[in-house]
């Protein structure tokens, strides 16, 4: 891994030249951690109102929080959510179709067909022909995917007990519990 005028970039040696592969076209400065901004909810001063008791509004705070977690700790990978979501249904199903993947992600199909795009792009996934279906295609993890999804779980498994250190076994399979209720 290299990175080159702040872009991640992956660099390989074919037929004895180096070519610079890019792994996201992003800035690494787009999230707020990394223009030294810090998201501190709730601001001193600032009265918010019925968002104190609102369920989503605690979620959302939550959710950014965990979010900006994640990306800082797998940035460097060029993975997102959806992205190791979409690896681990596809190493859990083989041969899986982009309709299933994405009813299974629970997105669009459009959606899916990005996600699948930058995982592509990153030599994580391939489309192969379907063997049930000659008008879709099957999805798998290459063999590149499989070896990234080590330090990728890895490196999410660290960020997941990062994020809930705070909560006891117990409050964490709680509050699992309770999201299932909701989502």
């Amino acid at each position: 891994m290299a990175s080159v005028r702040g872009l991640t970039s992956r660099c390989l040696l074919i037929h004895g030249r180096l070519l610079v592969k890019k792994l996201t076209s992003r800035p690494n400065n787009r999230r707020p951690s990394q223009r030294g901004e810090h998201f501190d909810v709730p601001e001193p001063g600032v009265e918010y109102g019925v968002l104190d008791k609102l369920v989503g509004y605690a979620i959302r705070r939550a959710q950014i929080r965990i979010y900006q977690d994640f990306l800082d700790a797998l940035g460097h990978l060029a993975i997102t959510p959806p992205r190791f979501s979409a690896m681990t249904i596809i190493q859990c199903n083989s041969a899986m179709k982009l309709t299933e993947l994405a009813s299974a992600m629970g997105i669009a199909r459009s959606g899916a067909v990005e996600v699948v795009n930058s995982l592509e792009k990153l030599g994580y996934v391939t489309r192969t022909d379907s063997a049930t279906d000659r008008r879709a295609f099957a999805l798998a993890l290459t063999e590149n995917g499989k070896q990234a999804m080590h330090e990728i779980t890895a490196a999410i498994e660290d960020h997941d007990a990062r994020i809930s250190a705070r909560l006891t076994k117990d409050e964490q399979f709680e509050l699992r519990r309770l999201l299932d209720l909701l989502g």
